[in-house]
């Protein structure tokens, strides 16, 4: 009878102590993320029922020393267009929308020539063709403006086409606004209303709502952008752009009881939430549902499916992550903006699992920017040669200099900044950014010759870079070398194919015209322009491509960005 006691109590305490096993490893793992300078915000993990860890990490608000906590609300960013598409959903079960119908047939106002070939399907796959409006030059500057909806899209959401309706996915914020504006045409109450009848209040997710910049709503983080280990106070941008796509603030603590009501019927019939939940195109290494986007990942022996969404707005980013087969969930939101949350995850769910993991590497720049206030430039300097072929315990990249640069620019410390900028132009010579910087860090100093040497070196490296282009003939030089290489539409269609960087990672290239694209695995196209033949660079990022061939045919690529070097092989 003891001996049975004794088993059965062991069999008992097993599974709570196996849950603070994985509860310890998953709280090191992110207490760490966060002393080394990557993530403030706060996480839930749930596994088979139980939640394993909920908990804050950094602060709520830095002025006041307030920490994050699980019940500290966060702006969710595009995890908001889950929301949404439950609202449409709901909508075509009760008859009131179809998925085949068209824009027009919900918003008479918008053009017909494009509005009658777009579907509520499209809208909701990113696969409309509509121009995201925030990619639009001027975006910076709307995002400061409080619009209604109709008149956003009226003036931002009605350009013309970048492909034609259903023939391929690009990530797009536009169709999601355009979503928002349909519901509150349809039900005659607006976003927000519509939201707290339907969704929020049938599951009394009370810590959840429409984020109104002006309004009180206590526990509310700020956001921050993290520049080399120091903070700053984000970008504001007026609530009524993100909307749909975008707008809503929630807990960790109140999005899992969304994610249980979604493996329920409480909100949606069986059938409606199987399409919600299918994936119909391929994006990256996944595909796109109803505001989702679905997968596989390797778990144990079997491969089980993963649905998950991202999102991120000015100060902020977020992460909700579902594997229901198994009954986990993990839930992050950062309020420091550029976490690398997806990282994050995968790893808690290795926890899960009983796999090994392994701790992140330091920023080598936070440890240079310490030693900098420290003990000066010429130690910090040192530091970083000390340190960076350390690359198991430390990383770092173009970006993180270049931002070090620009906060010491700004602090006044222009001699120091000016060091900076050199390093980053001798770690990454083949960076056009590198020297622009470095350009106009001389030219703020004086130094009119040294900063047009760099100038030119960036438009060497970056024929399309326009503001080495705008400065230089500002500073009179002569012999600006502006133009591009142009290939026809058949030269270029050689490069057309999907290659393949890394398991999870692949960027796809497309021609139209004699234009020719890029997109890489959950991230939008990108324009390639051709510095010579097999060799591209971007403009919206410091990178560049150069094309591989064989006996003639192109059989793989190399991408060049921030000090790494990636080949992928063409596989399509």
């Amino acid at each position: 009878m003891k001996k049975i006691f004794l088993t059965v109590l062991i069999f008992l305490l097993g599974v709570p102590l196996f849950a603070q096993d994985a509860a310890k490893k998953i709280d090191d793992l992110v207490s760490t993320y966060n002393e080394y300078g990557y993530f403030d915000g706060s996480l839930l993990v749930s596994d088979k029922g139980s939640v394993v860890l909920k908990k804050g990490y950094g602060m709520a608000n830095i002025e006041w020393n307030i920490p994050n906590t699980p019940d500290t609300k966060f702006r969710l960013g595009s995890i908001t267009k889950q929301f949404t598409s439950m609202l449409i959903m709901q909508l075509v079960e009760k008859g009131k929308i179809n998925l085949d119908g068209k824009i027009t047939d919900y918003l008479p106002y918008y053009r017909k020539d494009t509005g009658d070939r777009i579907t509520i399907h499209m809208l909701l796959t990113h696969t409309s063709g509509i121009p995201s409006y925030t990619s639009q030059p001027d975006f910076g500057k709307t995002s400061r403006m409080y619009y209604k909806p109709d008149d956003f899209i009226k003036e931002k959401c009605s350009g013309d086409l970048e492909f034609e309706p259903g023939s391929k996915i690009e990530y797009d914020n536009s169709g999601y606004f355009i979503l928002g504006a349909i519901i509150e045409h349809v039900t005659g109450m607006s976003y927000e209303e519509a939201l707290k009848e339907n969704i929020l209040g049938p599951l009394g997710m009370k810590n959840t709502g429409y984020d109104h910049p002006e309004r009180i709503i206590p526990k509310r983080a700020s956001g921050y952008d993290r520049r080399a280990g120091n903070f700053k106070n984000t970008e504001f941008i007026d609530m009524s752009l993100p909307y749909a796509a975008g707008a809503l603030y929630s807990t960790v603590e109140d999005l899992l009881v969304w994610d249980k009501a979604l493996q329920t019927d409480k909100l949606l019939s069986p059938e409606l939430k199987k399409k919600m939940f299918h994936g119909y195109m391929k994006m990256g290494d996944m595909y796109y549902g109803y505001g989702w986007m679905i997968g596989k990942k390797i778990h144990g022996r079997d491969s089980l499916g993963v649905i998950v969404h991202g999102g991120g707005i000015n100060g902020f980013n977020t992460l909700n992550l579902m594997i229901p087969e198994a009954g986990q969930y993990v839930i992050l939101f950062s309020n420091a903006g550029g976490a690398p949350l997806e990282k994050m995850a995968d790893q808690i769910i290795d926890i899960l699992e009983g796999k090994k993991v392994f701790e992140p590497r330091k920023s080598l720049v936070l440890t240079m920017r310490r030693t900098l206030d420290n003990e000066g430039i010429e130690s910090a300097i040192a530091k970083f040669k000390e340190l960076k072929d350390k690359k198991d315990e430390y990383a770092f990249d173009e970006g993180e200099l270049n931002l070090l640069g620009y906060d010491l620019l700004q602090e006044g410390k222009t001699e120091y900044a000016l060091e900076i900028f050199k390093l980053n132009t001798q770690e990454f010579p083949k960076s056009a950014n590198a020297y622009d910087s470095y350009g106009e860090a001389l030219l703020k100093k004086g130094l009119k010759e040294d900063a047009e040497k760099n100038y030119r070196k960036s438009l060497e490296l970056n024929p399309g870079n326009e503001n080495a282009i705008k400065v230089l003939k500002e500073m009179g030089a002569a012999d600006i070398k502006t133009s591009e290489v142009s290939l026809t539409e058949e030269e270029l269609k050689a490069y057309a194919g999907t290659y393949q960087l890394a398991p999870t990672f692949s960027i796809t290239v497309t021609v139209e015209g004699n234009r020719i694209f890029g997109q890489g695995s959950g991230q939008p196209r990108f324009e390639l322009f051709a510095a010579s033949p097999d060799k591209f660079y971007l403009k919206v990022v410091n990178a560049q491509i150069s094309f591989q061939r064989k006996d003639g045919k192109v059989t793989g690529m190399v991408l060049f960005q921030n000090r790494h070097e990636l080949p992928g092989k063409k596989i399509e």
